[in-house]
C-alpha cells in the first residue's frame, strides 16, 4: 500500500513547481513565434510530468500536496497550451471549449463531494490516459509549427491524439460523475434507517 506523506518539499513537488513556472515561458515563446524553443519547453514540461510520477511511486515520495498539485498543474498546463495554440490558429476554439467544459464539470463535483464528507475522487486510469494523450498531442502539434517540412506527418498524429484524448477525457468525466452519484446515493441509503428511527 502506498504511503501518503504530509511533506511539502519533495522532488516530485519541485518538478511540479518547475512545470508551473514553464507555463508563462511557453506562452511567451509561442506568442513570439519562437516555435523551436516553445517545443523544447513543452517537451521538457511533459517529460517532467512523467518523471515526477515515477519518482513519487518508486521512492515513496507521494504526498498530499503532490496529489493536489500535480493534476492541478497538468490541467493548467493543458489549458494554457490549448489557449496558446488556438490563439495562434493551430487549434480550433471548439476543441478548447470541449476540454475546458469537461474540467469545469469535474470542478463542480467538488462541492457536492465535500458536502457529503468526501474528498476529491482518485484519478481514474482513463483520466491518466487522456492526460497522457493530450500531453503528447500538444508537443506534436507544436512540432509541425517548428518544422513545417514534417507538418504533413506530425499534424495528423497530433490531431488524432488530441481528439482521442478529448474523448477519453469526457469518458473519464462520466465515470467521475457516476462515482459521485454512487457515493451520494450510498450515504443517503445509510442514513435512511437512522432517520426512520428518529421519526418513531
Amino acid at each position: 500500500m502506498q504511503v501518503v506523506s504530509t511533506r511539502i518539499v519533495t522532488i516530485p513537488n519541485v518538478l511540479s513547481a518547475v512545470r508551473l513556472v514553464l507555463i508563462p515561458l511557453f506562452l511567451w515563446l509561442l506568442g513570439s513565434a519562437q516555435y523551436g524553443w516553445a517545443l523544447i519547453v513543452i517537451v521538457v514540461s511533459s517529460l517532467t510530468d512523467f518523471v515526477d510520477g515515477f519518482i513519487a511511486r518508486r521512492f515513496n515520495q507521494v504526498s498530499r500536496l503532490g496529489q493536489i498539485l500535480d493534476p492541478a498543474v497538468d490541467r493548467l498546463f493543458i489549458f494554457s497550451t490549448l489557449i496558446g495554440l488556438a490563439w495562434q490558429g493551430f487549434l480550433p476554439w471548439w476543441l478548447v471549449a470541449v476540454i475546458v467544459l469537461r474540467d469545469l464539470g469535474i470542478v463542480a463535483l467538488g462541492p457536492v463531494l465535500a458536502s457529503h464528507g468526501y474528498g476529491p475522487l482518485p484519478v481514474h486510469h482513463l483520466g491518466k490516459v487522456a492526460t497522457f494523450s493530450l500531453l503528447f498531442a500538444l508537443p506534436t502539434l507544436v512540432l509541425g509549427a517548428a518544422f513545417p517540412s514534417i507538418a504533413a506527418f506530425s499534424d495528423p498524429v497530433g490531431w488524432a491524439l488530441a481528439l482521442w484524448g478529448a474523448f477519453l477525457y469526457w469518458w473519464a468525466g462520466a465515470i467521475y460523475l457516476r462515482e459521485t452519484l454512487r457515493l451520494v446515493r450510498d450515504e443517503q441509503v445509510a442514513q435512511a434507517p437512522a432517520s426512520d428511527t428518529l421519526g418513531d
